[in-house]
């Protein structure tokens, strides 16, 4: 896309509409696809052993049912599979789930050949008081021999197990980011932990002790030691990705049922159009992004159970006004194309379309509850969403301008 095309007002909603709601020419799912191969696609390996806790690990870490988890693995190597999440189409992080470690001595060179160009987090998990863990002690050395700048973080699950009595609860505040543990972790527990650890004393691994359970199991929270968990991956992966896949205590306010299924959706659109947006052929560039950010819109409908019509559209777009989203992506560009160049226009569309996402969940919610959020509510969902993408994207700032310049709405 060039600067005359922002300039002259090339995005505006209602060229949006019509590529909301016209036939998608034949020529434009190929072109996306072509980009989509070229984006990286972290890989979040998981070792362990067969009731392990691994596919109830993914369900902390995506909020999808076990059910959904289970039917959506395909296989990929002999002994592995992998599951994409949020969809196959979209792919934001794909599980690669190693099985059967404890049944035959297992050679990782297979899957290694199959993950070595994609981005790693080695997540090995281990049931606290298994202490037969060999196989999989040494398929983790393996690897990490071959590739050591690949982070390794061991996960220890199943702490109920070794808890003194049934009644027993989880302590809180979560007291193992730091050895030695508090003197309230029972000691066989503590035991138990510190002796799994010393497996991995030549390796630079990060240890997060969990318990995720089922809710008709009695404890509380059932996702105990998923926020360190998290913490723990944001400091192995500092890039964006992983962080806007979290979000921010702001959004989680915001966060009804649905907008949490639709939130790692609009990431896989939004990272989809970083790299579009950069095309800098106006008559390739734009018509792509307005494909993406169309089928964001239908993905993001059909998710909190409407039908994106021409009716909900005008409503929505008479609510926003004219300012959101056109006014601010083409003066940032004014400003920034001459300076950085191409790829800055890519970021921007990218934080475009989260922003435009996130503010489209508001309404929708809005619709759904019988309250529609005002004009200012929208702007102000609009403004907070493209500055956290746009920090996470790590575009720079207009020049001579101050932080809030690039967030002000027309």
């Amino acid at each position: 896309m060039t600067l005359a095309n922002f300039r002259n007002g090339s995005w505006s909603w209602k060229r949006f509409g019509k590529v909301l709601f016209s036939p998608r020419p034949d020529n434009l799912e190929p072109k996306l696809e072509a980009v989509r191969q070229q984006l990286p696609t972290p890989v979040f390996w998981l070792l362990g052993k067969t009731q392990s806790g691994k596919t109830s690990l993914i369900r902390a870490l995506t909020g999808n049912d076990s059910a959904e988890i289970g039917n959506g693995f395909q296989p990929c190597t002999k002994s592995s599979c992998f599951y994409d999440f949020p969809s196959p189409s979209h792919p934001l992080i794909r599980f690669l789930d190693t099985r059967g470690l404890s049944e035959t001595r297992y050679d990782p060179q297979e899957d290694l050949c199959w993950c070595a160009r994609q981005a790693h987090l080695l997540l090995v998990v281990l049931r606290a008081l298994d202490m037969n863990q060999a196989e999989v002690v040494e398929a983790v050395k393996t690897i990490h021999r071959q590739h050591p700048q690949w982070p390794v973080i061991v996960v220890q699950t199943a702490l109920h197990e070794a808890y003194p009595d049934p009644q027993y609860e989880h302590i809180q505040p979560y007291p193992y980011q730091h050895s030695p543990f508090h003197q309230e972790v029972p000691h066989a527990l503590a035991q138990a932990l510190l002796y799994q650890r010393d497996w991995f004393k030549d390796i630079p691994a990060y240890f997060v002790p969990v318990d995720f359970t089922l809710p008709e199991d009695g404890y509380e929270p059932a996702d105990y030691g998923v926020d360190a968990l998290w913490e723990t991956i944001t400091a192995a992966l500092p890039e964006g990705v992983v962080v806007l896949l979290h979000g921010t205590e702001q959004h989680k306010e915001l966060l009804s049922f649905h907008a949490k299924k639709a939130h790692p959706h609009i990431i896989s659109y939004a990272l989809l159009n970083t790299a579009v947006g950069a095309i800098p052929v106006p008559v390739v560039g734009l018509p792509l992004v307005l494909a993406v950010q169309a089928k964001l819109f239908h993905s993001i409908a059909s998710i909190y159970g409407l039908t994106l019509t021409p009716k909900l559209y005008a409503e929505f777009t008479a609510l926003v006004g004219a300012g959101v989203g056109a006014g601010l992506l083409a003066r940032e560009l004014f400003k920034l194309l001459p300076v950085y160049g191409w790829a800055v226009a890519g970021g921007y569309s990218g934080a475009m379309t989260y922003a435009l996402g996130k503010m489209f969940c508001v309404y929708l919610y809005g619709v759904n509850s019988g309250a529609l959020p005002d004009r200012e509510t929208l702007k102000q969902t609009y403004r907070d969403a493209f500055a956290q993408a746009r920090l996470l994207i790590r575009l720079p700032h207009s020049p001579n301008t101050r932080t809030t310049d690039s967030c002000r709405c027309n």
